[in-house]
């Protein structure tokens, strides 16, 4: 733990002092594609991140750091700089020195943060329909169009979230379940409750192809307090979801549905091996079967698998084993599609902007269904286009799955 939560002062420089400033990241940066300065650059924020740190860059800071806010760590300048900056590493630890953005919904956060409340919410505002009337009641009384609550409600679905429908199947194990290799499943916070879906169809998934599942209960886990520079709420995080799995008896596979929670949970639980879903159930595809479907489906692959683990091709040759299924992998035009944790609520505008880069190339793919296996940028993506249909690829996975 103590890795992830030190005082930053003591790497920071060190961080930073890896980056050779050749600028071979700026073409990649989704900021600096928006802004084109320098400052909006994975070179700019390291210079900010050294100054801050030795103490060169003092008084006051508000417009230096709205550059570090700005950063969507989105680990694309990761991909590559020939130096191997370790950026989001860095970004955790300067924004630990300096606290969340001013901007930061806090309180909106905390609430999205308890799944019990956030559960509460949902259902309420779905059969009260507020997304389609409160927008403009609150810009009537003077409500800014790109505050947070705004943000929020256009994300809501007023829809009731899609169950699925997974087909009856037997384990292609011939084990007895004592016998089977237990994994646990980690719902999170807002997946837990917008993507109940999904991690319904990866327990269907996970059981079919021999595997005993074990559900750990529905928290935070501390991502984006990390990722903000609330260490200590971070923290304290960290420690429920170390409790929480050593109670269920320390299982050596933590599987997520979201990728967003991976990079977070790897530091929550370093003994475990932390995995997505996806990827995990890629590599033991040859145990499952799937129903043969015609559709055209577009695949969001998002920054924190495709910067993170980096196995969007697993996850493509595991979809393609749908008979019939026709994959458009959405291309990376913008870097980022502009959720990033708390970003799309922290400022949408710049959000939405990303976001109309993200889904302009769908209008030549022509695709029935948008697939992006996180959550906030599926609900993201979702506010862009109510038209097309958006769901989890497990969602997908279990409603075609076959008996082996």
């Amino acid at each position: 733990m103590n890795r992830m939560f030190d005082d930053p002062h003591a790497s920071i420089a060190e961080l930073a002092d890896q980056c050779v400033m050749c600028g071979l990241c700026l073409p990649h940066c989704p900021t600096y594609a928006l802004d084109g300065t320098e400052a909006e650059s994975p070179r700019g924020r390291i210079q900010l991140a050294r100054a801050l740190a030795d103490g060169t860059l003092t008084g006051e800071l508000d417009a230096a750091r709205l550059h570090l806010d700005h950063c969507l760590s989105c680990r694309q300048c990761e991909r590559v700089c020939p130096s191997q900056v370790r950026f989001g590493e860095l970004m955790v630890r300067t924004r630990a020195l300096i606290g969340p953005a001013p901007q930061r919904p806090s309180r909106l956060l905390r609430l999205l943060s308890r799944p019990r409340l956030t559960q509460m919410i949902a259902v309420a505002t779905r059969l009260a329909r507020a997304p389609r009337w409160m927008p403009a009641l609150l810009r009537r009384f003077g409500m800014a169009r790109d505050s947070a609550m705004l943000a929020a409600l256009r994300m809501l679905d007023t829809s009731r979230p899609p169950r699925p429908t997974p087909r009856t199947v037997a384990p292609s194990s011939t084990q007895h379940a004592s016998a089977r290799t237990r994994v646990a499943l980690y719902p999170g916070c807002v997946a837990s409750v917008k993507d109940r879906a999904a991690l319904e169809a990866a327990a269907s998934l996970l059981e079919a192809a021999g595997f005993d599942v074990h559900r750990l209960p529905a928290r935070c886990c501390g991502a984006m307090d990390r990722h903000d520079g609330l260490s200590a709420r971070a923290a304290n995080a960290a420690s429920a979801t170390e409790r929480a799995w050593r109670e269920a008896g320390a299982i050596d596979t933590v599987l997520t549905v979201t990728p967003g929670c991976l990079d977070t949970l790897g530091h929550d639980l370093p003994q475990a091996r932390v995995e997505d879903v996806l990827g995990f159930l890629a590599r033991h595809a040859d145990r499952l079967r799937f129903a043969p479907l015609r559709l055209r489906v577009a695949l969001h692959v998002p920054c924190s698998r495709r910067n993170g683990p980096r196995d969007e091709a697993d996850v493509q040759t595991l979809l393609k084993r749908i008979p019939g299924l026709e994959l458009r992998v959405l291309p990376v035009s913008a870097g980022c599609c502009g959720a990033a944790g708390s970003h799309a609520l922290t400022f949408p505008t710049r959000a939405e902007r990303l976001r109309a880069l993200t889904l302009a190339p769908l209008a030549d793919l022509a695709v029935d269904c948008l697939l992006s296996s996180n959550i906030g940028c599926r609900l993201h993506l979702a506010a862009g286009d109510r038209a097309l249909p958006t769901e989890h690829p497990l969602s997908l996975l279990a409603r075609q799955l076959e008996s082996a």
